[in-house]
């Protein structure tokens, strides 16, 4: 695989857990306007903890995916490439996000 090609995955990989770290904000912000604001029941630990269970998995798909079956197809170079690309992807766009937070003071 061209090394070009797994940058650009990288930093689609990356752009999807940014799109998905969003939507789940977005809906925590929301989730006491739609379900209550009462934090007193038991379901609602349990719908966190199911909720964080579900983030990892999804985040770890997304970022460990691809990295894992290319490593497992024996190019293990282009696995640990990937997987550098994809984390320095994210650390790009966590910089743009603190960026984004440091324009608004």
């Amino acid at each position: 695989m061209k090394k070009n090609t797994l940058i650009k995955q990288g930093l689609l990989y990356a752009f999807g857990v940014v799109i998905y770290v969003s939507l789940l904000s977005l809906f925590m912000e929301n989730a006491s306007h739609w379900f209550g604001e009462e934090d007193a029941r038991v379901i609602t630990p349990v719908a966190v903890l199911l909720l964080f269970i579900l983030s990892a998995l999804v985040t770890g798909g997304l970022v460990l995916g691809k990295p894992i079956l290319l490593y497992l197809e024996g190019k293990k170079k282009e696995g640990l490439d990937q997987l550098l690309s994809t984390g320095i992807s994210l650390f790009i766009y966590l910089l743009i996000v603190f960026l984004i937070l440091w324009l608004q003071k």
